[in-house]
């Protein structure tokens, strides 16, 4: 598909076209060395995938009410790893949740204790993710499970695959999964997306070339902290998206990364300019 896209910095009084359609916003929330998406769907009801790690619970909590919303209609938790589910205990507290869909798997941790603990004590409706389910709460998008926990898989093999679409656009929220995963949903789904989130913070078990190309994006998102200890994201990732002819956005260099959409076009606004960026990590 070709598409607009329009790439401008976060400033105050930024104004957008017109547009017939409503506006859907796709929120990279940046949390350091995590995962944190927020999306308000064109009939303004509200999805949080993961919420980043114990650290960045009030970022998420105080974005979220940046953006004058009161209630978080979904909530998604991809896997139970620390960096995903971590900030989400923060925002269970302080942000009232409609109901949260989880992979169902059990990690022997005190932060997925405490989550898990929080929405029992708040009687919040649970439901376990299934592979090829359609998670339906809003009738102008539609959101599909391509990947969810397996028996026996780790917690990133189990991790949760997101494929988003709203009119003409389609974003891949490719949680940590690994290479092997990647592999079986290319072989069921046209994996073909406007914009994909890479998996695993563009780490070298993710984010093979054939499955690049199959996608062949217009824009790559990675979510990392720069002063992260795992190498992400690892030069091959970034070679592969250059090959592909992405643009790429990372949290680390634009801070949050907002995405609107009317199903046709695309707005880019990152939070941050870099160049901005950089000359205030040089003064400081």
């Amino acid at each position: 598909m070709l598409i607009l896209i329009i790439i401008q910095f976060h400033t105050p009084s930024a104004t957008y076209a017109e547009q017939e359609m409503p506006s859907m916003k796709v929120h990279f929330i940046n949390v350091g060395q995590g995962d944190s998406i927020l999306i308000e769907t064109p009939l303004e009801r509200t999805i949080l995938i993961d919420g980043g790690p114990p650290e960045a619970g009030d970022t998420v909590v105080n974005y979220i009410k940046e953006l004058q919303i009161n209630e978080i209609d979904l909530m998604i938790a991809t896997h139970p790893d620390i960096d995903h589910i971590g900030g989400l205990i923060n925002v269970l507290d302080e942000v009232e949740v409609g109901s949260v869909l989880d992979t169902g798997k059990l990690h022997p941790t005190r932060t997925f204790a405490k989550y898990m603990n929080r929405i029992r004590d708040l009687q919040i409706p649970m439901t376990i993710a299934e592979k090829e389910t359609p998670i339906e709460i809003d009738p102008m998008i539609s959101l599909d499970i391509w990947n969810a926990a397996q028996p026996l898989t780790s917690p990133n093999a189990s991790s949760l695959v997101l494929k988003l679409n709203y009119g003409e656009t389609d974003m891949l929220f490719m949680g940590d999964v690994g290479k092997k995963e990647e592999k079986e949903i290319q072989k069921k789904h046209h994996v073909d997306a406007d914009i994909i989130k890479i998996g695993h913070h563009g780490s070298n078990t993710s984010t093979s070339m054939s499955f690049l190309k199959e996608v062949d994006p217009e824009i790559a998102i990675l979510t990392y902290s720069k002063d992260n200890t795992y190498g992400h994201p690892v030069p091959r990732v970034i070679d592969h998206l250059y090959e592909i002819d992405a643009l790429i956005y990372s949290t680390a260099a634009l801070d949050s990364i907002t995405v609107e959409t009317n199903g046709e076009t695309l707005i880019v606004n990152p939070q941050m300019n870099p160049i901005q960026k950089f000359v205030e990590e040089q003064a400081g």
